[in-house]
């Protein structure tokens, strides 16, 4: 290739290369711009909202929208913010994405290296779950908590969505134990490891990328969920989300978007924590799965 064909083609390759990260910037700058709106008024002053343009940064900021989100239904009202329904959130979602996690790794096993007769109709039902709408489940799930008599109640939620959760965790893990070497397995029966003692030894370690992959997703849907704790929480045991819908319901007269926008940010945070935090392990997990399926 002569000079000049060169020099084409390295401008070329430039040209294209520009355009591609001026398109990724405007698609990040047109995604971000929600959250840049919702944090530059959450500190400020609601008179600066209501008479001001919402793209501008604060003239006098303040942190009392948060304050009154976290404390407060409204700024000078008794205590009721978003502190206690966190708190249920956590107590939620710690134990309904743990107890998943490992029902799904333990269903992923034994789908995949103690199939049994009749295991390829139990995956396609637990496998068709993950497909059923919210809706359908409402009334069913409401007659069986009610017959527990957990109706109301954070271990009723954690039971809903422990649940819902198990088709999603279980597809995950056996497709990932699908690929495991079964000759570990049948070596280790060999020597004499029982059900239990070649999981936790031999399947369990290797599952580190398969297992941030799950709880990531499912710690996300858990959390971000409205329909459930709408529909099955009581008023000790309401999560974030439906708490943030009642504290942007309850403002009457004057709107209070500072605090209002504090609050979304508030209930979103632990998943963009978590996302931010382990974000490149999940890519990791889903990439490992990828290849080894």
């Amino acid at each position: 290739m002569s000079a000049p064909s060169q020099d084409n083609a390295v401008k070329g390759s430039i040209i294209t290369r520009a355009i591609i990260y001026v398109v990724l910037i405007l698609f990040v700058i047109y995604y971000l711009l929600p959250l840049y709106v919702m944090l530059v008024n959450s500190v400020k002053p609601l008179e600066e909202i209501r008479s001001g343009n919402m793209m501008e940064f604060p003239k006098v900021w303040t942190l009392e929208p948060w304050r009154a989100a976290w404390s407060y239904a409204q700024i000078g009202v008794e205590p009721s913010g978003l502190r206690p329904y966190f708190i249920n959130s956590i107590l939620m979602v710690v134990p309904a994405v743990l107890l998943s996690t490992i029902l799904g790794a333990l269903n992923g096993y034994v789908l995949t290296k103690w199939q049994f007769k009749g295991h390829g109709i139990v995956f396609g039902l637990l496998l068709l779950s993950c497909f059923i709408p919210f809706q359908i489940v409402l009334i069913p799930m409401a007659r069986v908590l009610g017959f527990l008599g957990i109706s109301g109640t954070i271990p009723g939620l954690v039971l809903v969505h422990l649940i819902y959760g198990i088709g999603f965790t279980t597809l995950f893990f056996r497709n990932y134990y699908a690929a495991f070497p079964t000759e570990l397995v049948r070596a280790a029966q060999i020597d004499g490891a029982g059900f239990f003692q070649i999981f936790w030894r031999i399947l369990l370690p290797s599952s580190a990328p398969i297992a941030v992959v799950t709880i990531i997703w499912q710690f996300t849907n858990v959390w971000n969920d409205f329909l459930f704790g709408a529909s099955f929480s009581d008023f000790d045991s309401v999560p974030m989300t439906v708490a943030l819908n009642n504290l942007v319901s309850s403002s009457t007269g004057v709107k209070e978007y500072n605090v209002h926008f504090a609050g979304a940010i508030l209930a979103a945070l632990p998943t963009l924590i978590v996302y931010i935090v382990s974000g490149r392990y999940f890519v990791r997990g889903l990439m490992a799965g990828a290849v080894k399926g």
